[in-house]
């Protein structure tokens, strides 16, 4: 399914998630540090539910950039150019699909990150890795989690990318700016997150995957 049926900003919104947030002393380096080194047992998020189609899902892996900013984390985020043929103008992570030659998802995420934004792998502390993701449109998505040093020059890629911008980690840590959406369309009913901030419409697989996130920390 290569184009959006609907615009989520329009539609009304179900229900706020509203669960409590993450602790600012677990929203440092060293605390994710520990966290990911011995995780926790913990219950992802239910993913999309995908759409009917007859192909196997597509491998891909995207970087979730935690960027180490003076005044606590960020998350650094894309919007994407508006001729792609998926998620077209959305907001995703850096990442793409899995080439033959990336020896693993990390190696994956970290490669298409430095080509969509330019921002190069020595900057990059990879933590680990959330469960995979499996988008409504395919694509078996495994989300990298990196901590970013300053400072660092990004090169957006213009064929894909049309803004790079950076959203507070606290602010996606708390599930009082978690929305719940749905829309009913032709192949069934769908229901998605998404975490609107400033001008920037957070939503679908990026939300959801934010959301593992935020259950993973929360644990």
């Amino acid at each position: 399914m290569s184009t959006v049926l609907f615009d989520p900003q329009t539609l009304p919104i179900d229900s706020i998630a509203g669960e409590a947030a993450v602790a600012a002393e677990r929203l440092t380096a060293h605390w994710l540090r520990q966290r990911f080194a011995e995780p926790p047992h913990w219950t992802p998020e239910a993913a999309e539910q995908p759409w009917p189609m007859a192909a196997p899902a597509k491998a891909a892996a995207v970087l979730v950039p935690l960027v180490l900013r003076e005044a606590g984390l960020t998350l650094l985020l894309t919007r994407r150019t508006a001729h792609l043929n998926n998620h077209a103008g959305q907001v995703s992570f850096p990442g793409g699909r899995v080439e033959p030659s990336d020896s693993s998802p990390v190696d994956t995420a970290l490669r298409e990150t430095e080509e969509e934004v330019g921002l190069r792998r020595r900057h990059v502390d990879v933590l680990g890795t959330l469960p995979d993701y499996h988008t409504g449109t395919g694509y078996c998505v495994t989300p990298v989690v990196g901590l970013v040093t300053p400072p660092f020059v990004l090169r957006a890629d213009p064929c894909e990318v049309d803004e790079i911008f950076e959203v507070p980690l606290a602010f996606l840590m708390d599930g009082q700016n978690h929305q719940r959406l749905s829309a009913l369309l032709p192949a069934g009913p769908r229901s998605f997150y998404a975490m609107p901030y400033d001008r920037f419409y957070i939503w679908g697989a990026t939300a959801g995957m934010l959301r593992n996130l935020f259950h993973f920390l929360r644990a």
